[in-house]
């Protein structure tokens, strides 16, 4: 082969040639090539791809490499001989240690071991993937994310905001050190849809930053670590420690074990939350359960004349579940939950609630609002919408004997659901200023039109409420946020989240 063949743009157009004829025999539609090749970390838009595709337009090599491993997996899966090329030489000249043989040696480890061993055993299986790994996980009011370490060896915290490696907890995409000599990949470590921190992942030679393999391979490593993250803090602490920087006061811990993960997704539904406390004392809680055809979600404020509203926040959360449990639908939640609060706490407690249920097939939200700040519906390029039926007291003052009437909106894929406490809205500056509903519609705004995942979104409002107080909060804050998505678009990485 002539020094021709080896420029830069001839191999580009050779890999292009081999691109679209892969494509061919891979019988990928443009949509199926652009999700696939999303759900391994593509950045590039579908018009773009498909120009590439068809020889009308060029992308960056490593964008190239991207769509031909996306297209090669899919004709693996055919067992197909036909093979698109890799701007440089691909891993397969020197075999990465296996896949498979690192999340064997990961669960093996895994299996008996206590949970500050997760650590140890994580790096281990990462000397047989053939890099070394360590894990850094995400604080409770997601600012900073924490190394932990095998051996106890401290590291400094990373700033989410100001640090490459907060942007791939921010973006959920794995992302090449800063630094020119840097050699640490930053992988977002998931469970699920849920964020749990990044993985450092430092390789052996600069280029393999750029293996679109070494990418795959992390990510799934990454989704298997963050099942055992979780899945292991349920019976440890050390875990769970370092990402609690305030001791917890007890009602902050009741209310803490009864919160569901703060991320999830299926086809058709992302739902992320966040709960930020005053002074460690909740009064707030929320909850959600997804099926096939349906999701159902809380958001609740308690009140007590005590005080000591965290009881019965955590009475009406395990209320709600009860009914829910037993098949009940959005009215006679309620009102379980209205005779649990005034069944074990007399007149002297109350909650304000939105109850709301989702059809995933139709679209459709039923919701009822007990006493809550009005829930709002963001359309991309349309003004914010508040809901406003499906009003009744706030629960444990009595329904009353009228049926009460179910609020009703059909949705669009796109389009959010916001549920929130009034710590939002009412939060003051120094000025006592509050941040009202106005500014959080124009936040909401801004960020449907954006890019950010939904869990995201949900992280910098939360931001902006603290700040606009200059981080002292005044009163409990909640979100819940709800998107509608399309299927096709979801992908295993994101959980649907982008």
């Amino acid at each position: 082969m002539n020094d021709e063949a080896h420029r830069p743009e001839q191999r580009a157009a050779d890999q292009q040639r081999s691109a679209a004829l892969a494509v061919k025999h891979a019988g990928l539609s443009p949509d199926d090539l652009w999700v696939r090749y999303f759900a391994l970390g593509g950045g590039t838009n579908p018009a773009t791809v498909d120009d590439y595709v068809h020889g009308r337009g060029a992308l960056p090599a490593l964008e190239r490499d991207v769509l031909a491993l996306a297209v090669n997996e899919r004709l693996d899966e055919l067992t197909s001989s036909y093979r698109a090329t890799y701007s440089r030489p691909s891993s397969a000249a020197r075999p990465r240690p296996g896949l498979f043989a690192a999340l064997v040696k990961l669960l093996e480890g895994a299996q008996s071991a206590a949970p500050d061993r997760l650590p140890a055993v994580a790096e281990a299986a990462g000397r047989v993937l053939g890099v070394g790994l360590t894990l850094y996980l995400v604080d409770s009011g997601r600012r900073r994310l924490h190394a932990v370490a095998a051996g106890g060896r401290r590291r400094a915290s990373l700033d989410v905001d100001r640090t490459v490696a907060g942007r791939a907890f921010r973006e959920v995409r794995a992302l090449p050190g800063d630094d020119p000599e840097s050699r640490a990949l930053w992988v977002p470590l998931v469970d699920g849809a849920e964020r749990l921190g990044v993985l450092e992942v430092e390789v052996e030679h600069v280029d393999d930053l750029e293996d679109p393999e070494l990418h795959s391979h992390c990510r799934w490593f990454s989704a298997l670590l963050g099942h055992l993250v979780s899945l292991l803090s349920q019976y440890g602490d050390v875990i769970d420690r370092g990402r609690v920087q305030v001791r917890r006061s007890v009602d902050a811990e009741l209310i803490r074990s009864l919160l569901p993960p703060s991320t999830a997704g299926v086809d058709g539904l992302v739902v992320a939350a966040a709960l930020e406390p005053r002074d460690d004392v909740t009064s707030d809680v929320f909850d959600y359960t997804l099926s096939e055809s349906t999701a159902t979600v809380i958001v609740l404020d308690a009140a007590s004349q005590d005080g000591c509203a965290g009881p019965v926040a955590a009475a009406a959360v395990a209320a709600y579940r009860s009914a829910r449990h037993a098949g009940f639908g959005l009215y006679d939640q309620a009102k379980l939950i209205d005779e649990t609060i005034s069944g074990r706490f007399g007149g002297s407690a109350c909650a304000t609630a939105v109850l709301a249920e989702f059809d995933l097939v139709t679209g459709r939200l039923r919701y009822l609002n007990a006493g809550h700040p009005l829930p709002l519906v963001v359309c991309p390029g349309k003004a914010v919408d508040t809901l406003d039926g499906g009003r009744c007291r706030p629960l444990g003052l009595g329904l009353g004997l009228g049926e009460v009437r179910i609020g009703e909106r059909a949705l669009a894929p796109e389009d959010w659901v916001v549920l929130y406490t009034d710590g939002v809205t009412t939060a003051r500056d120094a000025a006592e200023v509050p941040f009202g509903e106005e500014r959080l519609a124009d936040f909401l705004s801004r960020e449907v039109t954006g890019a950010h995942p939904v869990p995201e979104t949900v992280r910098r409002l939360v931001n902006a409420v603290r700040d606009h107080q200059h981080g002292a909060l005044r009163d409990d804050v909640t979100v819940l946020l709800a998107r509608r998505t399309d299927p096709a678009r979801t992908t295993p990485w994101n959980g649907g989240a982008r």
